[in-house]
């Protein structure tokens, strides 16, 4: 019997309030995501990609519709259950960082690991490992404030993996990044899908979507378009391939 996929929308929909006006921003929407699949959302401003994703990590209520993680209904959960769930299975990578100011490098990595449950060495292990990987054992005991857009990202992203999370979810992680530090992030984000992670990316940019190994356009909260991009659009794993290429 074949696994239940780590992502599976049905017929999600969310409708916001505006001064009594209803006002869709996700409509009807399908989407199965399967294990170890790097999935990029696409589409235009006010398209929905946002508000999509942040339903499918519980940071968003739902309209109508279900949601189902790793083959558990979770639209139905309330809000401290969400958080449970959030800790032990999904990990977040925002456009603008949100690391806590008044917290070193290292302890923003740590915390995720030791709110999942792991002892406090476990949670140090995985905070040296991750920061290791990503280039920035040197910067520990640096504060946020210290450190410049591009590594400010990369410690989101080690803060995003302590808990070992079945999903990722990414919305506009190099949104707010200038060329150079937006090919790292893509370095990394490529490299933990190549280790089995499952990344669901939402991007307005055509080329960071390239990455992906499927692309899910949406266009007025539907989905339009979903298609998975074939291996002979791809190079050799160690090449520029690994890398989008991005010129202003």
């Amino acid at each position: 019997m074949s696994p239940p996929p780590v992502v599976h929308a049905v017929n999600l929909v969310k409708i916001y309030q505006n001064g009594g006006v209803p006002v869709p921003a996700v409509r009807g929407v399908d989407l199965r995501v399967e294990a170890g699949q790097f999935v990029a959302i696409t589409g235009p401003s006010g398209s929905g990609k946002s508000t999509l994703v942040h339903m499918l990590g519980g940071l968003d209520t739902r309209t109508s519709g279900e949601i189902w993680l790793d083959g558990k209904r979770a639209d139905t959960l309330g809000e401290s259950a969400w958080a449970l769930l959030r800790r032990q299975k999904i990990g977040f990578v925002f456009q603008f960082f949100n690391l806590v100011a008044n917290m070193t490098v290292a302890d923003n990595v740590e915390l995720p690991a030791l709110l999942a449950g792991a002892s406090a060495r476990e949670a140090r292990e995985r905070r040296e490992h991750l920061l290791g990987e990503l280039g920035l054992t040197d910067r520990a005991d640096a504060s946020p404030a210290q450190l410049a857009g591009g590594e400010q990202q990369r410690v989101a992203l080690a803060r995003a993996l302590a808990n070992r999370p079945s999903l990722l979810l990414a919305d506009e992680p190099t949104g707010n990044l200038d060329s150079r530090n937006t090919r790292d992030v893509l370095r990394l984000l490529g490299e933990v899908h190549r280790d089995g992670q499952t990344v669901i990316l939402v991007t307005h940019d055509a080329r960071v979507a390239s990455l992906a190994d499927r692309v899910v356009s949406l266009l007025d909260g539907e989905i339009v378009d979903d298609g998975f991009i074939g291996a002979t659009r791809r190079r050799p794993r160690g090449t520029a391939g690994d890398v989008v290429e991005l010129r202003g």
